[in-house]
């Protein structure tokens, strides 16, 4: 059986929580495999009736499903308190979260990690990245720097004792002599990380070994990806992108399993564009446009509360995120919020210093320049949210659908209409 890699095709916040949550109860395990807690997920759920709203920023969306175990990979970075606080929370609604295993590889967000995250971005003014200040990237950074703390260093006070002094000789260098900061002292490091030790031992285990079981009895994995394509640290709109690789690439990387188990590949794109956080945008609106698809389509972040900046959607980037991700099916996110808007352009190529470009620049100077060059729709006016299939959408409404599915070179399988667990058209089956 199949493990499938589901990643975002835009800057984020298309909508993966959703679309994992709708393939969750088909699967066995869903895997989160990259990021940490710098971006959520938010799912609507209808239960007798009443409509309840989770965001979730660390989990796994599989931790709303009954029956699927939540897996946090090697790849993610942990901030336990973070962990802990959202565990606590979906307990005191009802939710179980006992299945939930966390890899021992995983590396840990550390107080100072969050500390340098937050003086830096200060530090570099004008030219600052937009980081969520949650320590994400200094902790990749002592990753690669091989001075980070895993889980498993949470069980041997010895050796977390030892980490955390190594790194501190250094990092208390910078914040002192650089940023003029308290330097950080090892003893409150260590005794907050090990106040966290035999509430998480339970939950920790060899992650791939126990993919690899899952997948020879025949289940079915979902390979969640945190952020999105354009923010991927290799592929991305470099430097103005996460700290981990959220391609289908990173999927194997990030949770162990290998290339050759991966089935197919969703990506979750939105109907327009959105990012956070600092970067070209070639289809930004600046106006009333904008705003409308900001307040229609609740464009405010799970995790920061930061208003998304709001655009067209881009062909350019859909095609770019087919061809590095190997996208087999997409599904695609609110269309709903295009509903009123009496004409609907789509950028299908970029104009840069007068050179129509129809593939996305490797150059970030390049893409710095990008102006779209649109194509334009007729829109509708029509409520769209009761549709549940494709011949229940209005005319204009398929012929855009028909449209970006050309554009995007992969076929879009399913289509979000609603916030709603269940206001979705799916047009062919993600598992087949």
């Amino acid at each position: 059986m199949p493990a499938i890699v589901l990643v975002g095709a835009q800057w984020g916040d298309e909508g993966k929580g959703k679309a994992t949550d709708l393939l969750g109860s088909r699967v066995e395990a869903v895997v989160k495999f990259n990021g940490g807690n710098n971006a959520g997920h938010t799912i609507v759920i209808d239960t007798a009736g009443q409509r309840e709203k989770y965001a979730l920023h660390l989990l796994p969306s599989g931790i709303l499903s009954p029956g699927c175990t939540p897996i946090i990979g090697n790849g993610v970075v942990i901030d336990l308190e973070v962990l802990f606080s959202e565990i606590d929370g979906l307990e005191a609604r009802g939710v179980d979260t006992s299945k939930l295993v966390v890899s021992g590889a995983a590396h840990v967000i550390t107080p100072y990690n969050r500390t340098l995250d937050k003086v830096t971005e200060r530090y570099l003014g004008s030219r600052k990245i937009g980081t969520t200040g949650r320590g994400i990237g200094p902790t990749y950074a002592d990753k690669m720097s091989r001075v980070g703390i895993r889980i498993q260093d949470l069980f041997d006070e010895k050796i977390l004792r030892a980490k955390v002094s190594g790194a501190l000789e250094f990092k208390n260098q910078v914040l002192v002599k650089v940023y003029n900061r308290r330097a950080v002292e090892v003893d409150a490091v260590v005794d907050e990380l090990l106040g966290y030790a035999e509430r998480l031992r339970p939950m920790v285990a060899d992650t791939p070994l126990l993919l690899e079981q899952l997948l020879d009895a025949g289940r079915t994995v979902i390979l969640e990806a945190g952020q999105a394509t354009l923010l991927d640290v290799d592929h991305g709109t470099y430097p103005f992108v996460t700290s981990s690789n959220a391609t289908a690439g990173g999927a194997c990387t990030g949770s162990g399993i290998p290339p050759t188990r991966i089935s197919s590949v969703i990506a979750v794109i939105k109907a327009y564009t959105t990012r956070v956080g600092e970067g070209p945008f070639p289809t930004e609106l600046l106006d009333a446009d904008g705003e409308r698809l900001r307040d229609v389509g609740a464009e405010f972040g799970t995790t920061t509360g930061r208003p998304r900046r709001c655009g067209w959607f881009d062909a350019v980037i859909g095609r770019y995120a087919t061809r590095i991700n190997g996208v087999t099916d997409f599904v695609l996110t609110k269309l709903d919020v295009l509903t009123g808007i009496e004409q609907i352009p789509v950028c299908v190529a970029y104009d840069i210093d007068g050179v129509r470009h129809n593939e996305l620049p490797s150059s970030q100077g390049d893409f710095a320049r990008a102006t779209p060059i649109y194509e334009v729709f007729p829109g509708w006016s029509e409520d769209i949210s009761k549709a549940r299939t494709l011949e229940d959408l209005p005319e204009n409404a398929r012929r855009y659908v028909a449209a970006l599915e050309q554009m995007i070179k992969a076929p879009i399988s399913a289509i979000g209409v609603g916030p709603g667990r269940d206001e979705t058209i799916a047009v062919r089956d993600l598992l087949r």
